[in-house]
């Protein structure tokens, strides 16, 4: 009974099913965007996903994208001039996103790899002190420690007991010997959202860099380095953006870049790549010098994809749509008495809600059981809509939530 309900609500391709006309008379609206493109993700013809903390849903898009790298690759045999041309590609669609220059975006296959460029990069001679925060993803918080190392001390910020941190909290660490204020965007265990420009402007002041993990709002969120006025922004394509493992991106502010020299480097982050000198380091003057080695070609393809994508989507169209879906989802988990992990208000939060449970991993086997998609960290159960997501699959959702009542914390 369940797969035949979302093969005519979730399934909607022409805005002609009446159960989409019910679903767009109920007294929440969120629009039409599900109707629009939830024909593109194929796993909607027997699942409700909603996961795409973890990883987004796999489009028409990036599938034919990966059809694409392998024909050419058969076709032209080994077109790394072409290829490198993709990686060009790849950049000057991140920056687009982010309101930033080509120049000022590195290629990656991962948040790590750009952060470890970072990282060693830094001198910790003169400012010693790195403040990062305990909502970090353990990539984050590993990188920065290995630091300790090199002369550096790691302090973390911590979070109040309703799972914020408090702007004072930053005020309180971040001092005239900190060299750097690593923070994420929202938080992967619950939710949570961080005031990036407030931050911003107190470590500044007090003459620090600033890096932003946005891996978990990119693509859920609207980005805007200037707005923001972070030194760094890194984030990979799994996720919101609808592309697949393997590439990730670093925005590094041009008037910073110089200031900074990995020791965590590669070939792609010479000045001149195809002059092929093993017998010195010339890092290039672009945020091209944050890359490492051979780029990750097949995820370029994928990612590329993605984007363009989310692009044609919209990604302030899709903010407002989650938001909408989650206030029926908060909702819903309100009446079932349940206890919300993540801040209710929308900019205290990103695109993820976590319910607690008393045995999450164990819930999230039992909605799978249902053909429904979620993940867990913490003791939370993760709900992550996107903009393929409609209002019948919060429904399915919550009275599949009913039934599993008894792991609800």
């Amino acid at each position: 009974m369940l797969r035949a309900r979302r093969a005519i609500s979730g399934l909607q391709l022409n805005g002609e099913h009446p159960a989409a006309e019910d679903a767009r008379e109920r007294p929440l609206q969120v629009g039409s965007l599900p109707d629009r493109i939830r024909h593109r993700f194929p796993i909607f013809r027997n699942r409700i996903y909603i996961n795409s903390c973890s990883q987004g849903a796999l489009s028409d898009s990036v599938r034919e994208a990966y059809e694409r790298y392998l024909e050419d690759w058969d076709e032209r045999g080994a077109p790394w001039d072409y290829w490198v041309e993709k990686s060009e590609d790849a950049r000057r669609a991140f920056a687009g996103l982010v309101n930033a220059e080509p120049d000022e975006v590195a290629v990656t296959t991962s948040v790590s790899a750009g952060l470890s460029a970072i990282a060693t990069g830094l001198r910790y001679a003169r400012r010693s002190k790195i403040v990062t925060t305990d909502w970090e993803f353990p990539t984050v918080g590993q990188i920065w420690h290995a630091q300790e190392l090199r002369g550096a001390r790691v302090v973390h910020v911590e979070a109040d007991a309703d799972g914020t941190i408090p702007l004072e909290r930053f005020e309180r660490e971040i001092d005239d010997d900190t060299a750097i204020v690593s923070v994420t965007h929202v938080c992967y265990r619950n939710g949570a959202r961080v005031d990036v420009k407030e931050v911003a402007r107190i470590a500044h002041e007090r003459g620090a860099l600033v890096v932003l993990d946005a891996y978990q709002s990119a693509g859920s969120l609207p980005l805007d380095v200037r707005e923001l006025d972070v030194d760094f922004l890194a984030a990979g394509v799994l996720k919101y953006l609808l592309g697949s493992a393997g590439l990730a991106f670093l925005y590094a502010r041009r008037e910073v870049v110089e200031r900074v020299w990995p020791t965590a480097t590669g070939w792609f982050a010479d000045k001149n790549i195809f002059e092929m000198d093993h017998r010195d380091y010339s890092p290039a003057p672009t945020a091209s010098r944050f890359q490492s080695g051979t780029p990750p070609i097949p995820a370029i393809y994928a990612g590329v994809a993605g984007i363009e994508l989310m692009q044609e989507i919209g990604v302030a169209d899709t903010r407002k749509h989650v938001n909408a879906l989650n206030a029926r989802l908060f909702e819903g988990v309100d009446e079932l008495g349940a206890k919300v992990a993540t801040p209710r208000r929308p900019k205290r939060r990103g695109a993820l809600v976590c319910v607690r449970s008393t045995d999450a991993p164990e819930l999230v086997r039992a909605l799978g059981r249902e053909g429904i998609v979620t993940s867990d960290r913490d003791s939370n159960l993760r709900i992550s809509a996107h903009a393929y997501n409609s209002v019948d699959d919060v429904d399915e959702l919550l009275a599949a939530l009913q039934r599993h009542k008894k792991l609800l914390a």
